[in-house]
Formats: structure tokens, sequence, C-alpha cells
């Protein structure tokens, strides 16, 4: 079972705050949920084959083809801000 300090963690991580109602909610949701892993652990694998898709779907992705890019007067024709040919966009620190 989940103690109270790594529900406390997991919100942290999450970068939410949680209230005492929702931490000890958590507590036994999450909690179950490991608890089920743990019951799936016990299971006999070892004659099971890996699944790697569980419905048998082949890559539907078309073949990669190339083609004639976009110039640079077209890619920059919408942007909101743009100088000397460039996208401009606020500085991030």
């Amino acid at each position: 079972m989940l103690r109270k300090e790594e529900i406390e963690h997991i919100g942290w991580l999450a970068r939410i705050e949680l209230s005492e109602a929702e931490k000890e909610l958590f507590e036994k949701q999450l909690s179950s949920i490991l608890d089920y892993f743990a019951v799936l652990d016990e299971l006999d694998t070892e004659d099971v084959a890996p699944t790697y898709n569980v419905i048998g779907i082949k890559d539907v992705v078309r073949e990669d083809e190339p083609k004639e890019g976009l110039s640079q007067s077209e890619v920059l024709r919408n942007a909101p801000k743009k100088e000397k040919g460039y996208f401009k966009s606020p500085r991030m620190l």
C-alpha cells in the first residue's frame, strides 16, 4: 500500500496540488491498481508468446516519397512574427 508521502511526491512530480481528501482517495485507488499488478506478476507466462499487436494490423503508413518542399516565402506567409526570413518567437530562458 502506498504511503501518504508517496502520494504527495507523485502530486509534486505531476505539478498538481492535492487536497487531503484527494490524497486519501488516490492512496486507496493507486494502491488498488498496484495490488492488481502484483496479481498479474504471479501469472505463469513462460509458454506465452510476446504480443506486440493484439489485432494483427499491418503497417498502414504510406511509402515515404520525396517531393518538392515549400519555399521560404510560402512557409513564412502565415507566421505571426518574422524577421530577416526566419520565424520570430519570444525569448526562452
